[in-house]
């Protein structure tokens, strides 16, 4: 039999890459990196409205624009890592909420590791990928994850997950498609290696030779069926393309985060359809999209890449801190004083309230001579956060890293490394005695937005610490959905005091100080637990918060998206509102 012979690289238009290279039927694989799919989500999103196509959608962070493939009912499934918007907070989306309720579409969930393990698996054509992750996570129970005895010990193994097709926005292709993309890589290519057919990617632009940036060459031609120049191809999400000094051929623009904060909003609307029809539908092409964006918008994105304007200058709120930032500066003291205790090599953050706190308290570490390596799940090592973006993937702490890396390689190799010392700063939806997390869904209530990476830091991090308001629905005798195990969580502070592992169970070791006499701010936590609390019989009082202490914290959020405006106290949410508690609940552990 003759062999079949390859096919040169399609160079095509936008409608035509889709309709010639997805199928009904399909698993499609949305492939995350810095940058996004988008300009190819909304063709596939218009050629697939309204029929019963029945994708298998394979995409490790859904955010707004992916609910513009649910509302096209062309899906049967989704495997994914977080289904939740980013921008302006983390929080759960209604249009997943309802799907997944509803059972009009099946999720399946994992964690960030897990996932790319899986796609290393079927790229590497091994029948499994051993995982130190999901063990004793309601995780496990997938039929892709088992644990085996072996001579080298118990194991944990995840089987692998072939998508048909890869969609990706890569910077530069050259002519005979080969792909380039700078990092941070996100999930990195191994979905787009593991694809049964091939890859079909929008680029900035086309180039006669890459060989000069060879370096960031990251899928070959052999690998892609179409390529489709589409300038501004990932709006509403950015393109960095590269550091300086290594830089591809193409000019890089940030995200366009009012974008998506619109693309939010609408979908929590009834006439979510209509700015779909507007803004997805109605365009006729790509680039009728980006009239409708505007150039000077375009400009402005670009402008802003090229060229960072210094963050404005708020003056310092003059209000008193409230419950949320109260927990924060005590979980930066503790950030501070572990690292140096010790000898931390990096901590790694949950986006919102707990990353803000470990990026003060990993500043002081720093100040009092421990280089202590911030990690961000995106693929950055020790980088240094720029105060007035609260954003923990803001373009703008790409060049002040150390390394730009991809989430396997912080979270695998770095974080989770044997031979590094790590510590872990998450927020949580639910948290039960013992220190079990659920960021996933609540039981007889709504979805929430999944692990993310809090799974895989949770698990193998040398120490946890967990922060949130506290609050008998988020306190719990019992997580139903257990998205994260609590073996190594030591401790969680709260706006009302400190909870401390002792023989496997929180007890309450530090009482927020106040007016009020110490029994009585005793009885306040208790009566906020959702189980019988111990006190231990050492029970200390937690330092008074100073005015330079709220300031500090603010410089990082002035607009008060994660610390929210002067409340003295921020109550977890009701399970039934749970979607449109934005800035209430952290429920992200990424």
């Amino acid at each position: 039999m003759d062999e079949p012979v390859r096919q040169p690289v399609d160079f095509c238009r936008l409608d035509e890459a889709i309709s010639r290279y997805v199928r009904p039927g399909d698993a499609v694989h949305v492939m995350m990196g810095h940058s996004r799919w988008s300009a190819l989500v909304r063709e596939l999103a218009r050629q697939h409205w309204g029929k019963p196509s029945g994708f298998t959608l394979i995409m490790a962070s859904l955010s707004s624009l992916g609910a513009v493939l649910f509302r096209s009912g062309s899906l049967k499934k989704v495997v994914t890592v977080y289904s939740g918007d980013s921008f302006p907070v983390f929080t759960p989306n209604p249009v997943f909420q309802r799907a997944y309720t509803s059972g009009e579409v099946e999720v399946e969930n994992w964690s960030f590791l897990t996932y790319i393990q899986r796609l290393r698996a079927a790229a590497t054509g091994v029948p499994a990928v051993v995982t130190g992750s999901v063990r004793d996570s309601s995780m496990a129970a997938n039929d892709a994850y088992t644990e085996t005895d072996t001579t080298f010990g118990r194991i944990g193994l995840v089987a692998p997950l072939v998508p048909d097709v890869t969609l990706v926005h890569a910077a530069v292709a050259d002519r005979h498609g080969n792909l380039a993309i700078a990092p941070p890589m996100f999930e990195g290519v191994v979905g787009a290696l593991a694809s049964r057919r091939g890859v079909i990617a929008t680029v900035e632009k086309v180039v006669d030779d890459l060989r000069p940036w060879s370096t960031m060459v990251r899928i070959p031609a052999h690998r892609v069926l179409g390529v489709v120049e589409a300038p501004f191809g990932a709006h509403p999400g950015g393109v960095f393309p590269g550091p300086s000094g290594a830089r591809l051929p193409v000019r890089g623009y940030v995200e366009d985060v009012d974008h998506w904060i619109a693309v939010r909003e609408a979908s929590r609307r009834p006439d979510f359809d209509d700015w779909i029809e507007e803004w997805v539908l109605r365009p006729a092409d790509h680039q009728a999209y980006l009239a409708k964006v505007g150039p000077e918008r375009l400009a402005a994105l670009v402008a802003e890449a090229e060229h960072p304007a210094p963050r404005p200058v708020e003056a310092p709120r003059q209000d008193p801190p409230n419950g949320t930032e109260r927990a924060a500066v005590w979980l930066a003291d503790l950030v501070a004083r572990r690292a140096a205790e010790t000898a931390a090599d990096t901590v790694l953050a949950g986006a919102g309230l707990a990353n803000l706190a470990a990026w003060v308290g990993v500043g002081r570490a720093r100040r009092n001579g421990h280089h202590v390596a911030l990690a961000a799940e995106l693929g950055l090592w020790d980088y240094t956060p720029t105060p007035g973006d609260p954003f923990i993937f803001s373009f703008s702490n790409f060049p002040t890293s150390t390394m730009l890396l991809d989430t396997e390689q912080v979270l695998g190799n770095l974080v989770n490394g044997r031979f590094l010392r790590s510590i872990a700063c998450v927020g949580t939806a639910q948290i039960d005695r013992h220190g079990n997390i659920n960021t996933t869904r609540i039981d007889g209530g709504p979805y929430l937005v999944g692990s993310g990476g809090g799974n895989d830091v949770i698990t193998n991090a040398d120490e946890v610490l967990v922060v949130g308001t506290m609050d008998r629905r988020r306190f719990v005798e019992g997580c139903g959905y257990v998205t994260s195990p609590g073996a190594r969580v030591s401790t969680v502070v709260t706006d009302l005091g400190m909870l401390s592992k002792q023989d496997g169970e929180l007890v309450l070791t530090h009482v927020a100080p106040g007016p009020e006499p110490l029994a009585d701010r005793v009885a306040r936590v208790r009566e906020h637990c959702g189980w019988e609390l111990s006190v231990s019989p050492l029970l200390q009082e937690l330092r008074e918060v100073t005015t330079a202490d709220v300031e500090e914290l603010r410089s990082f959020d002035p607009q008060g998206y994660f610390l929210g405006r002067a409340r003295t106290t921020v109550s977890a949410p009701s399970t039934t509102t749970i979607e449109a508690t934005e800035r209430k609940i952290d429920v992200r552990t990424r």
